[in-house]
Order: structure tokens, then C-alpha cells, then sequence
């Protein structure tokens, strides 16, 4: 990726909502040139969607938690089959498999502290590879909103 690339990236992540144009005339190139680093972009798979950020406290689910769970055996088809299952439950955010002392990370909203609570109970308890689980609120989460190469050297 060279500049130009780079700060398209920049820019979509900034706002993606952004005319071919617009975005053109901020960088400073040709709409035919920036339309076609856009295009190569996505063919590379620097660029995989776009998509909106919503507010999850207007949408009812302002507790987040992160939850740390350990699950046996461990085996590709039930790592395999748990996230699926995690990725199926309308509380959940992400999903992080991991490596340490725990198998996974999963990042959760819901409307409050006893909806979280009865996720656990209900949806991870009873869950037969699941061996522990442990939750942390959330109190604030700041995501950073444009992602840049890593300048080595």
C-alpha cells in the first residue's frame, strides 16, 4: 500500500458514506484514479465492507460485558461448534477465540445487569463443553475509528 492507498482507507473509515468525488477531491487525484484504487482495494481485500456504527444504547442494549469462557474438549469441531452457536445468540457482539487461559472472549449487550445475568445462566451454563465462564461489565468502550498501516522502521 502506498500513500495514496493509505489515506483512501483513511478516509472510508472516516466516512464511507462519501461520493467517489468527494473522496477524490479530498485526496487530491482523479475521480477515474480514485475510483480504481477503491476497485483494487476491495479486489486485495484491504477494503472487506462497509458498513454503519450504531448506537447501542438506543437500541436498548446499553450493559456490555466481556465474557471469558473455557470450554472441553477441545477439538476443532467444538470450537467450531460453539462460536456458531455464540454467533447465533441476538446478545452477542464478537466473538474472539484465544489462546491463554481462556478459550474465548465474547463481547455482549444487553438492556440491563439481569438480562446478562440470565444469559449466562440460561444460554451458558447448561452448555455441556463449557467448564467456566466469568463476565466483566463494561463501563466505557471506545473503539478507534480509522485503522492505519504500522509504520516500521
Amino acid at each position: 500500500m502506498d500513500d495514496v492507498d493509505s489515506a483512501i482507507v483513511r478516509e472510508l473509515q472516516r466516512d464511507a458514506r462519501q461520493t467517489n468525488r468527494d473522496l477524490a477531491r479530498t485526496l487530491g487525484i482523479a475521480p477515474s484514479t480514485c475510483l480504481e484504487r477503491v476497485r483494487a482495494l476491495r479486489h486485495r481485500g484491504v477494503i472487506t465492507g462497509y458498513r454503519a456504527t450504531v448506537d447501542l444504547r438506543a437500541l436498548g442494549r446499553p450493559v456490555q460485558a466481556l465474557l471469558s469462557v473455557r470450554i472441553r474438549p477441545m477439538s476443532r469441531e467444538v470450537i467450531e461448534g460453539f462460536k456458531a452457536y455464540l454467533i447465533g445468540l441476538p446478545e452477542v457482539l464478537n466473538v474472539y477465540v484465544v489462546a491463554g487461559g481462556d478459550d474465548f472472549l465474547v463481547h455482549v449487550a444487553v438492556p440491563e445487569v439481569d438480562d446478562l445475568h440470565s444469559l449466562l445462566m440460561d444460554r451458558f451454563s447448561g452448555r455441556r463443553e463449557v467448564v467456566d465462564f466469568r463476565s466483566s461489565v463494561i463501563y466505557q468502550h471506545v473503539t478507534k475509528d480509522v485503522v492505519g498501516p504500522l509504520v516500521t522502521g
